[in-house]
């Protein structure tokens, strides 16, 4: 049986806001953005070519600070695209860190040890690693 990991949810403070980022800076798809009552609202959004989503939301989630969430990690096959790219959109993104050695002979050297760092307007701590080839 596969065990999918599908969504996970970022907590918020500003729904609008945090939809913009998401949606407008890092570019993910706005699959859902859901109006239940003046309380609840529920927006879905996923990172292109990833089979896993984020929910953001108000009165439909549990309540979690925002800003809590550390360690969400996405992956891309070329980091320094990835850079280029979040630099063109306004994202205040890390440098390029190699974090130790590559145990794999591989084509580039950024391959599972290159990473960088961002965070959204809350705080919600996200790192992308380049792996465009696995052992």
């Amino acid at each position: 049986m596969n065990w999918t990991l599908e969504v996970v949810i970022v907590p918020v403070s500003d729904l609008d806001r945090a939809k913009e980022f998401y949606a407008g800076q890092l570019g993910f798809t706005v699959d859902h953005d859901l109006v239940v009552s003046d309380d609840a609202r529920l927006v879905q959004l996923t990172p292109p070519g990833s089979g896993c989503s984020i929910v953001i939301g108000r009165g439909m989630v549990p309540h979690m600070p925002p800003g809590s969430l550390k360690g969400l990690q996405l992956v891309v096959p070329d980091l320094r695209r990835a850079h280029r790219e979040l630099v063109e959109r306004g994202v205040e993104v890390s440098e390029i860190q190699v974090i130790g050695e590559n145990p794999h002979p591989v084509p580039d050297p950024l391959d599972n040890v290159g990473f960088v760092y961002f965070t959204d307007p809350d705080g919600n701590a996200w790192s992308v690693q380049q792996i465009s080839a696995r052992a």
